[in-house]
């Protein structure tokens, strides 16, 4: 009897909602796995920079609305790649939530060429800026399947 595998795509973005258990901001817990030819290359969560307390700990650090004391997910796995000596090049990255602008940014700059997300999460930006740029952004759905990002009919920034 044949069994129902998981797509490469639900794989990778499960794993990233597993990452997204070891974040330490309450606000958002986010996971992101970089990932190329099928094989993990990094994993990112959001907490607090190494060394000091997390959100979970002191609280959060708050500015126009944004808690500041956490690095994100994905800026944390591309930086875990960099001390690790690991070319991310060419990758994909899976995030449990849409990057953000910054993040997008980040990603964009480290040669990264396909982005998939399982939430949207703020920024609207990034779907004009990922098609100008070449990068794929695709959104897997809760079921697995997979479809081409497209901005959302409303702006969901209440996170």
């Amino acid at each position: 009897m044949a069994r129902d595998r998981a797509s490469w795509d639900r794989y990778f973005m499960d794993i990233a909602t597993v990452v997204a258990t070891r974040a330490t901001c309450d606000r958002k817990h986010v996971g992101a796995v970089i990932v190329r030819d099928k094989t993990i290359l990094s994993t990112g969560y959001n907490g607090s920079i190494r060394g000091l307390p997390h959100c979970d700990e002191v609280g959060h650090m708050m500015e126009d609305g944004h808690c500041v004391r956490t690095t994100h997910a994905e800026a944390n796995a591309i930086v875990q790649a960099a001390r690790n000596g690991v070319g991310i090049d060419g990758a994909g990255i899976y995030v449990s939530a849409s990057p953000c602008w910054g993040c997008f940014r980040l990603i964009a700059n480290a040669g990264i060429r396909r982005i998939c997300y399982g939430e949207f999460y703020r920024d609207r930006r990034i779907f004009d800026f990922s098609r100008d740029l070449g990068i794929e952004l695709v959104h897997i759905l809760a079921d697995g399947s997979a479809r081409l990002g497209e901005a959302p009919a409303t702006d969901d920034s209440t996170h």
